[in-house]
């Protein structure tokens, strides 16, 4: 990605804002979309319609949480977060966009009973989709390299699958003797861990793909969507975890960290965030006392530890 000039800065501080109206309790917001980086460097806005109601989210689709924006300055299309207002009252309120020219709607998938939770792009969890002969959308690498990525490594991991469910059988035998406790899902292995498999960055979706992939790669399983989405970003769950993906151009602020620490304590889980333009001072400092781990995702897709819970959590992964 190129440096930012001075101009870039300013169309990202001053992005376009509408009247928001829930349609629930009739309160009135002004809401202004993220900007988020274009591979050239520019920043990218979703295209606010001012002619069409927000609609209420009341059920989750995992393509429908998606929007494609086209870049004013190269032109290309890319995947984002479709803008949503959380409303006081507690509804959730997605904004509608101006579709783009040219572009497409992707075709729904045909779900077999049950893989409804299991069909997200992202590769969070393994899709068991099908669909009817010759029916299926046209797709570029860059999308195809998106929806495969999470397969690199899949014999490893199937080894490792194995491992851990020998460990959970010798501690169901040691348990009913009395003995040690289960160990946690994320705990360290005998086994050597392998080095981890990247995906390069070039939109929001690959930053979800690449948490997702270093997720498994410490140890987690059965990572999926979250079931309540934060106030900034994508969320992501697994057993005993929480994660937040932002993948905005802004960098995480103090009320970002503590939402997210907040959410998991109510689920008895730990949390960990994932940024692509860094942390606040004060988000720094606050995550160092809460004890969640920051992590900075470069564009190579690569998660870097910024503080001490996160080097702690790389070094008890396994």
């Amino acid at each position: 990605m190129g440096t930012l000039s001075r101009r870039d800065v300013l169309e990202w501080a001053m992005a376009e804002s509408v009247p928001v109206r829930c349609p629930a309790c009739r309160r009135e917001h002004l809401y202004a979309a993220p900007s988020y980086p274009c591979v050239c460097g520019a920043p990218v806005t979703p295209p606010l319609d001012r002619l069409t109601d927000p609609a209420p989210v009341t059920h989750r689709v995992w393509d429908e949480d998606w929007v494609t924006v086209r870049c004013e300055v190269c032109g290309r299309d890319s995947q984002w977060p479709h803008p949503e207002l959380g409303c006081p009252c507690g509804a959730t309120l997605r904004i509608p966009v101006r579709r783009v020219r040219g572009v497409r709607r992707r075709q729904r998938v045909e779900l077999a009973p049950g893989a409804a939770a299991d069909a997200h792009p992202d590769g969070t969890r393994e899709s068991r989709a099908r669909t009817a002969p010759d029916s299926r959308p046209h797709t570029t690498d860059h999308e195809a390299h998106v929806t495969d990525a999470p397969s690199q490594g899949t014999e490893q991991d199937r080894e490792r699958e194995e491992q851990d469910r020998e460990r959970e059988r010798e501690s169901a035998r040691d348990r009913s003797r009395g003995g040690a406790p289960q160990r946690p899902p994320h705990a360290p292995s005998s086994a050597p861990r392998p080095a981890f498999q990247p995906v390069t960055i070039r939109t929001a979706r690959d930053a979800v793909t690449a948490a997702a992939l270093y997720l498994r790669w410490l140890g987690y399983r059965d990572i999926r969507r979250a079931d309540q989405r934060p106030p900034s970003g994508i969320g992501l769950a697994a057993r005993g975890i929480l994660a937040q993906v932002d993948p905005t151009v802004r960098p995480a602020s103090l009320r970002d960290v503590e939402c997210l620490w907040l959410t998991a304590m109510t689920e008895s889980a730990g949390c960990v965030y994932f940024s692509l333009a860094g942390y606040a001072d004060d988000a720094r400092v606050r995550a160092d006392a809460l004890g969640v781990p920051l992590f900075v995702l470069d564009l190579t897709g690569t998660p870097q530890p910024v503080n001490r819970p996160a080097d702690e959590l790389i070094a008890t992964a396994g």
